[in-house]
């Protein structure tokens, strides 16, 4: 149980990343730009059905997705109940 805790607690990293990552505006061919399409790839088919069930908040002109947030925190409860 263990190792799954730890895979889980790798893959909330990943997550964080990508949220970082997303900030930083560079091009596709750039070493960042590429490291996100990466984490992109890694993190979308669980962020993706999150952010169908629950649309981004407008702020304005802008939108803020929660689905990072409520993935990292049901993940954080899945792993401090497994670790």
């Amino acid at each position: 149980m263990r190792y799954v805790a730890l895979a889980i607690e790798v893959y909330m990293l990943v997550i964080f990343l990508r949220i970082v990552l997303e900030w930083i505006p560079v091009s596709y061919d750039h070493p960042v730009g590429r490291t996100r399409s990466v984490l992109r790839t890694v993190t979308e088919p669980v962020l993706a059905p999150v952010r169908a069930l629950v649309p981004p908040v407008r702020m304005g002109n802008a939108a803020l997705d929660l689905s990072p947030i409520i993935v990292l925190v049901l993940l954080g409860i899945v792993a401090s109940l497994l670790g």
